[in-house]
């Protein structure tokens, strides 16, 4: 029997018409895109160059931007931020690690107050104090208890706290007289336990000390140093927090206002944080208790009365304050007593002193230089009411966007409106345009 072969499936051959006219279209194609090339106007090509150039600035705002923001990221990430060392010895790095440490301790059970904490830290390193201003129910008062956990973390460190009235007297400040002493005809007082000896201390209602406390109160204040009878004793103080309702009210208590060089306003919990406050337990409202209890803990002794000491006199000669950092500083004076209405007035010492505390601010996060973020801190330094805070800061914001490359911004702006206007209705050029806002929100919020 004879097989007889079946045909197989070919592929279909093209004819040769098929061909022509698949190489007459590509040929179209071409000569179309050849003439569009020849007929695109002058101004779509200089558009086309604008771009290139957007481009480049673009990629230069976000180097400069990455710039600023990589020692403050490296040293939040526990990064190596330098080798300048502290008063005792060791790398600045070290000292910042304790800082943190210490920080997450004093803010546990605390709901808000991160704020508060941070400054409580800076004024004991800059041995600076600290006002807490606000109405009755703010939890003013748990400052007693940050003061206390700080007293406790710093190794051999006395904590005195008391609520003054108009009726207080020296003794319970100071301590009481001597009967030994008079017996010898000898005017001193008992100071153990009190304020001469404290390191860390709270003075709550801190506006209602009389003229008998004052006079002494202010030389501990500014001086650290006490007049017990004849002799005048050195005083330990690191930092007091001062606590009040109300703002002073007699010209008497002005030079004891000017001595808290920092100041919060304390506001109630917000009302996305108050579910969190109800919910905690009673042993978390009491967590000092556990702070200062075991010597054990490492957190305890994360920081020292020595780590303390000398920061300031080493941030002075090893921090250095750009000249951008004092202009901004002179305008914003000059703004505040000359633009603001009523002016505010800010001391030849408080700008001063503000020059010192933006520079332990930076030595204590590993800088070298004072950066023009670190200002942000003059909202809680220079102003004498409350209300006052919220322009300051906003001012420096102002500023501070102002002088990050305003002229990249505008030039990408204009850019930008020019591409609009040029559109003309082409979908691709319209998408485009219309992502470009969000590009550069993904600059400023892209993670590290």
């Amino acid at each position: 029997m004879t097989s007889v072969a079946l045909p197989t499936a070919a592929a279909p051959r093209a004819t040769p018409r098929a061909s022509t006219t698949r190489h007459r279209g590509r040929g179209r194609a071409a000569r179309n895109a050849r003439c569009r090339a020849a007929a695109e106007p002058d101004w779509k090509t200089k558009q086309r160059e604008q771009d290139a150039l957007i481009s480049v600035e673009e990629d230069a705002v976000k180097r400069r931007v990455e710039e600023l923001l990589a020692p403050i990221l490296d040293v939040g990430a526990g990064g190596d931020p330098g080798d300048a060392a502290n008063g005792a010895g060791r790398p600045a790095s070290d000292l910042a690690k304790k800082i943190r440490d210490a920080t997450s301790v004093l803010e546990s059970g605390l709901v808000e107050r991160e704020t508060e904490v941070r400054l409580l830290l800076l004024a004991a390193f800059c041995g600076e104090h600290l006002l807490l201003l606000g109405p009755p129910g703010t939890a003013k008062s748990g400052a007693s208890q940050l003061g206390r956990r700080l007293s406790s973390i710093c190794d051999g460190g006395a904590f005195f706290e008391r609520l003054l009235t108009r009726f207080s007297v020296p003794e319970e400040l100071f301590g009481p007289l001597s009967m030994r002493g008079l017996e010898n005809d000898l005017y001193v007082r008992q100071t153990e336990g009190y304020l001469p000896t404290a390191t860390v201390a709270f003075v709550d209602e801190v506006f209602k000390a009389n003229s008998a406390i004052l006079n002494s109160l202010l030389t501990i204040l500014n001086e650290r140093l006490f007049d017990n009878g004849a002799e005048r004793v050195k005083v330990p103080l690191l930092c007091l927090v001062g606590a009040s309702n109300e703002l002073p009210e007699s010209e008497e208590l002005d030079a004891l206002y000017d001595r808290f060089l920092l100041r919060s306003s304390v506001e109630q919990v917000s009302a996305g944080s108050l579910s969190g406050l109800l919910s905690m337990r009673a042993a978390e409202f009491a967590c000092d208790a556990k702070v200062g209890g075991s010597k054990d803990d490492p957190a305890c002794e994360s920081l020292s009365v020595a780590d303390f000491e000398g920061v300031k006199a080493e941030a002075e000669a090893r921090v250095d304050v750009p000249r951008g950092v004092v202009d901004l500083i002179v305008d914003l004076r000059a703004y505040l007593q000359d633009s603001c209405e009523p002016p505010v007035y800010v001391s030849d010492r408080r700008l001063v002193k503000s020059i010192a505390l933006l520079r332990v601010a930076a030595y204590t996060n590993g800088r070298s230089a004072v950066s023009e973020f670190d200002c942000l801190l003059l909202a809680n330094v220079l102003w004498q009411r409350p209300s006052e805070a919220r322009t300051i800061r906003e001012w420096i914001l102002e500023r501070l966007a102002r002088d990050r490359g305003v002229e990249q911004v505008q030039y990408l702006l204009a850019g930008l409106f020019g591409r609009a206007c040029r559109a003309d209705g082409d979908p691709t050029e319209v998408r485009s345009i219309h992502w470009s806002p969000y590009d550069r929100v993904r600059v400023v919020n892209a993670d590290p």
